[in-house]
């Protein structure tokens, strides 16, 4: 009697861890569920995030490119690289997790993607600076502001001159100042074509018909102090010195129109750029597509 009493407690003791077992490894079962979904779902966040801030990161380039300031330049490629520091950060949290969750096919594409995106800094950071130096844009301002102005002062200089000499030395005196004032002129016409273009023996032929040009024009201002009276040669010094501010300018524009800064990040964007931008968002996009074929099969 004495050991069926016994053995009734041990029954239901065993019985209670039996219980106590399956509870937890129920509980254990449900942990394990939890942290396979805010797994996967952390993963579809962390692709979306990445894509997006992908794409960002390319159009604030795109943007520093195409600004027309120093300024907006500037702050397109800070956006830029704010960006693509994003993108870092997302690939070095997203790939333990898809490590975790052993998604072979989803780690491939995320690895593709990290050899696509470290050609594609290259380049973009190649573009970035050569973006924010804007030496073409600032040739552009020196043509269309202080060196057309010195252009401007050289013939006013010329027009005063011809307003103090003698009216039969009018003629000659005219046929000069209009020759001096077409060679200046001719100079400013090749400042765009200088300045777009991306060719250096081009630019070398335009820099030598510049040459040509402001050789012309000293030619003409030297005939005419031949000509003019020697009270009228002060008014001559003006224009001279008026000639030789517009031909420093002109250095200034062709170094810096020589750099291309412009012209090779735009080259760069609409050639070389576009194919790595391509690829690296295709391999995003498959990455994401696979996470949702595997978020639909895990909530079947």
């Amino acid at each position: 009697m004495l050991s069926f009493v016994g053995i009734a407690p041990v029954r239901r003791t065993l019985q209670l861890l039996a219980s106590i077992v399956a509870v937890l490894g129920l509980a254990l079962g449900c942990q394990g569920g939890r942290n396979f979904f805010t797994q996967l779902a952390d993963s579809h966040r962390l692709a979306a995030e990445l894509r997006i801030q992908f794409n960002q990161a390319a159009d604030a380039s795109n943007r520093a490119v195409m600004a027309d300031t120093d300024e907006a330049s500037t702050a397109f490629a800070r956006d830029a690289e704010k960006a693509l520091q994003i993108v870092d950060s997302d690939v070095e949290a997203l790939t333990p997790l898809l490590n975790s969750l052993s998604f072979s096919k989803e780690i491939q594409f995320l690895e593709d993607f990290r050899k696509q995106f470290a050609q594609y800094r290259e380049i973009d950071r190649t573009i970035l600076t050569l973006a924010v130096e804007n030496t073409n844009l600032k040739a552009q301002q020196l043509a269309f502001g202080p060196a057309r102005e010195a252009a401007d002062n050289f013939r006013n200089s010329l027009g005063a001159v011809a307003l103090r000499v003698p009216h039969k030395d009018h003629c000659r005196i005219d046929g000069l100042s209009a020759k001096a004032v077409l060679a200046v002129r001719e100079i400013q016409l090749l400042y765009g074509p200088h300045i777009a273009e991306p060719d250096d023996a081009a630019m070398t032929n335009m820099e030598q018909e510049m040459a040509n040009m402001d050789a012309n024009a000293r030619v003409a201002i030297t005939s005419l102090t031949e000509l003019v009276p020697r009270d009228v040669r002060p008014a001559l010094s003006i224009a001279l010195s008026a000639l030789d501010r517009f031909k420093d300018f002109s250095r200034q524009i062709v170094e810096l129109s020589r750099r291309n800064t412009n012209v090779r990040s735009l080259r760069l964007s609409l050639q070389t750029k576009p194919a790595l931008t391509a690829a690296c968002d295709e391999s995003l996009r498959a990455l994401q597509d696979l996470l949702t074929k595997e978020d639909i099969k895990a909530t079947r």
